[in-house]
């Protein structure tokens, strides 16, 4: 994308861009495109118009047609309303919106998207891919975007694959997808947890590939390999479904660098408490900012051993609501229990007995990963042989031996996800908090990340975790979906599924659940509603 925009300069080969040179002419071509980074340029103390006005001036769009496309502008993206909010007020999905509409400004030919949805809820990301879709078929724009999504690479028409520096290939999704018929299954096994038929699958041979999905796990064989079904649990049920470029962008990568060990937890490791009573409790839960409520006398629970998730669009007030649950921020009012203390009067107490994985991974960066390893130990209040012992294990057990000296800065992305949950790890929590972890990573660190999730959750870990990836919420043995600080449904994957209507989308996915449950909402809010 750098070098595509001018802003990096190759070692070798060429690079031409609308025709023009983008090694000798740089300037001329980030004239005519519009570029949106991963970590898009809006200045957060400015309001929505005045960073409209700021880009208007840098890419010198004259006056008289500034107010048309203000207009334009902010109808398209929903911010009409907000116009003299700060940038840094906005939620995430809003900051995306605006991100892109200070990119268009003045129409360019070529728009890149650097992971544009990286971070928002399903909601935005509807919202955003509506927008990319009206420019090019309206405008006449060409968009390039680079994602870790690949449901959203298979909304293109056409994909190029890249793997440490390589080109794996170029065509339409379908083209790829068309070499995995015949491979790819849905397992289904009533009465067993989706997490541990998965584990099972993903450990049978000939199997590449095994993701929860809806009801069941969906498998991608090896070529010519059809599941053995003396090989499986009794009673499981296998049906062929279509193969999805997914399966073949895993299947590329597995044939590329190999199938590698899943990751297990150590035996070695305290198990906590697994009696199955409550380890979180929430009672009538609320945060107040000023005259803003943004918790709404909420309540639930969690039982131990439980893989719980709380999703919600961005300003939903799930992050409010994470950070009161890890004792980083102070309840207003109700009542609020983890791992037995009360966290109105205990905070320090109850912090100790759990893990954090902040969203942004809170490492250091100018520490190598050992010495990250050591702080956050000795933070958690280990030494000596203990901590040693700890830090050895978390460099076994996540494979970062190799870059023990290394700064954390300099991780691969993977790295530093596999690094935040050693960090978090270190001594042996009953709970570990899980601020979407997976933002941004590539397909294979996420199915690493949940092998482990589901081996502490084995364990008898009790795992609370936010996620805006709808497919991940489909790990979690239930949940809840907020929306404007209050509670809109709880209960199980399935059941969030069946409050889709049936006559408009016969077999939902969880993103169309969070959607319905979403829309229902605003509805319901709707001054037509109210009448």
């Amino acid at each position: 994308m750098r070098l595509i925009a001018g802003l990096l300069v190759p070692d070798s080969g060429k690079i031409a861009v609308l025709g023009i040179d983008a090694i000798k002419e740089p300037l001329k071509v980030q004239h005519v495109i519009g570029y949106m980074p991963q970590r898009f340029g809006l200045y957060e103390d400015l309001t929505v118009q005045e960073n409209l006005d700021l880009y208007a001036d840098l890419q010198g769009l004259p006056d008289a047609e500034r107010s048309d496309r203000y207009a334009e502008l902010t109808k398209m993206t929903g911010l009409a309303p907000f116009t003299k909010r700060l940038a840094g007020k906005l939620s995430g999905g809003m900051k995306q919106k605006l991100g892109l509409a200070c990119v268009l400004v003045r129409p360019p030919q070529l728009l890149l998207l650097d992971e544009p949805t990286v971070g928002v809820d399903p909601v935005s990301r509807r919202e955003l891919w509506s927008i990319v879709y009206r420019l090019v078929k309206k405008e006449s724009m060409t968009a390039l975007l680079s994602t870790a999504y690949l449901d959203e690479a298979e909304r293109c028409s056409e994909v190029i694959l890249l793997h440490k520096g390589e080109l794996l290939g170029q065509g339409p999704p379908s083209e790829f997808s068309s070499k995995l018929e015949g491979r790819s299954f849905q397992a289904t096994l009533p009465g067993m947890n989706k997490r541990s038929l998965q584990g099972h699958l993903a450990r049978t041979p000939g199997v590449i590939d095994a993701t929860i999905q809806r009801t069941g796990v969906r498998i991608v064989m090896k070529d010519g390999m059809p599941p053995d079904i003396a090989s499986l649990p009794e009673g499981i049920r296998i049906e062929p479904v279509p193969p999805r470029f997914e399966d073949s962008f895993i299947s590329l990568l597995r044939e590329k660098d190999g199938y590698p060990e899943l990751p297990e937890i150590s035996p070695n490791r305290t198990a906590p408490d697994n009696s199955g009573g409550d380890v979180i409790t929430v009672d009538q839960l609320t945060k107040t900012f000023g005259s803003f409520r943004a918790v709404k006398s909420i309540s639930f629970s969690v039982k131990a051993g439980e893989v719980f998730g709380l999703l919600g669009a961005n300003g939903a007030g799930k992050s409010t609501t994470f950070r009161m649950l890890c004792g980083l921020l102070p309840v207003t009012d109700g009542k609020l229990s983890v791992a037995g203390l009360d966290l109105r009067y205990a905070p320090a107490k109850a912090r100790a007995r759990i893990g954090y994985m902040a969203q942004k991974f809170s490492l250091y960066g100018d520490l190598s990963v050992q010495e990250n390893l050591k702080f956050f130990s000795s933070a958690y209040g280990l030494s000596g042989d203990e901590q040693r012992t700890q830090i050895d294990w978390a460099l076994q057990e996540f494979e970062l031996k190799h870059y023990a000296r290394s700064t954390s800065t300099g991780l691969p992305l993977g790295y530093k996800q596999r690094l935040a949950l050693a960090a978090a790890l270190m001594h042996r929590p009953r709970i570990i908090f899980l601020d979407e972890p997976t933002s941004g990573v590539d397909p294979l660190a996420r199915r690493e990340f949940w092998h482990r999730i589901a081996a502490l959750a084995e364990e008898g870990v009790t795992v609370l975790v936010t996620t805006h990836f709808m497919e991940e919420a489909e790990y979690c043995d239930r949940l809840v979906i907020m929306a404007e600080g209050d509670i809109l449904a709880e209960g199980t994957p399935d059941d969030m599924r069946a409050r889709v209507p049936s006559d408009k989308i016969p077999d939902p996915t969880m993103e169309d659940a969070f959607i319905h449950l979403i829309e229902e909402h605003e509805a319901g809010r709707s001054p037509d509603a109210a009448s």
